[in-house]
């Protein structure tokens, strides 16, 4: 696999700041179930030192990347083991997946595919190029004497390890608001911050009972949310970020951790704060007679106002990457 030596580019880091209203009772599983007598069936995660409950920023991630591969109509691709399957570019440049012998599916390289270069993607093994693409890639001649096959009218060869892309978006840990930890501490269900929901599922043939115990979140919670996007590119940029408010609001009528077919994990974002600090900023941190200011955005109150407002947002970062500073 030939060596990049090109670093990639950094032209300043976007931090999007939110609060995450549970609206009904949430539940994002951790360990340490038990076999107690009585004890949950399923208790959620919390904080190993502060016993809060907190939203990990991987749930709300992999949330996220779910519903903008629906929401961009992406191919299944790659197994996740467990019988599940889901989206990956294989490589930087467009190609295809041998998903069983025979059926191919075109996925689009990780430079350009707007999943990709958000979450990042895992070069994928054994996968094709088209011949000439290998060639431009510096791909060929360590795979020049693996199979080659006409692929949608393509000649395409055989590659053994696709390249990775690292992900452009970062999504923190989520924990309580101070104001939402005081109240839940007054809670008096015999669970520290949190509620029973007690469930029992019923057999259609026998009537049979099959009684649970879940610890879930209780609705009002809130949670303080933020995202960072790093900026590589300032004409993908707009896109991105498109992308992400789009798949914000559709998670609001989604729902997140488990259980959300009955009735789990209703959730709104309100209060969005955007800032943008440029590369020449971080560099004027060491510079005394510099300034080093995060430009902010004004607050946006919820999603809604989030969509109704994108355009006066892309303005505002369209004026701020290189070549349009004011």
């Amino acid at each position: 696999m030939p060596v990049s030596y090109a670093q990639k580019p950094l032209l300043g880091k976007l931090t999007l700041t939110s609060h995450i209203s549970a609206e009904t009772g949430l539940h994002i599983g951790g360990g340490g179930e038990n076999l107690d007598i009585g004890g949950l069936d399923k208790p959620i995660i919390r904080d190993p030192l502060t016993k809060y409950p907190y939203l990990p920023g991987s749930s709300i991630k992999g949330k996220l990347r779910s519903i903008l591969e629906r929401l961009l109509n992406k191919p299944l691709n790659r197994t996740g083991g467990s019988g599940t399957w889901r989206y990956e570019s294989d490589d930087l440049a467009d190609g295809f997946t041998e998903v069983e012998n025979g059926h191919f599916v075109t996925y689009e390289g990780a430079r350009t595919c707007q999943i990709s270069r958000l979450f990042g993607s895992t070069g994928g093994s054994k996968f094709w190029l088209p011949i000439e693409t290998a060639r431009d890639e510096g791909l060929y001649e360590e795979n020049r004497n693996n199979p080659t096959l006409t692929i949608q009218n393509q000649n395409c060869i055989r590659i053994n390890r696709g390249r990775n892309a690292p992900a452009r978006l970062i999504i923190r840990d989520s924990h309580l608001v101070p104001e939402s930890a005081e109240k839940l501490k007054q809670v008096d269900t015999g669970l520290y911050m949190t509620e029973w929901k007690f469930e029992n599922g019923i057999d259609r043939v026998t009537a049979a009972a099959n009684p649970r115990q879940l610890e879930r979140v209780p609705a009002g919670s809130k949670f303080q949310f933020e995202l960072v996007y790093t900026v590589e590119d300032a004409n993908q940029a707009i896109e991105d970020l498109q992308n992400i408010a789009i798949a914000l609001a559709i998670l609001e009528d989604d729902a997140l951790g488990g259980h959300g077919s009955r009735g789990y994990g209703k959730i709104r974002f309100q209060h969005f704060n955007f800032s943008y600090r440029s590369l020449a900023q971080y560099r004027q941190i060491t510079n005394p007679s510099g300034t080093s200011d995060i430009q902010p955005f004004q607050p946006i109150a919820d999603t809604q106002a989030l969509l109704n407002n994108f355009g006066s947002l892309r303005d505002y970062i369209q004026r701020l990457l290189p070549g349009n500073e004011s």
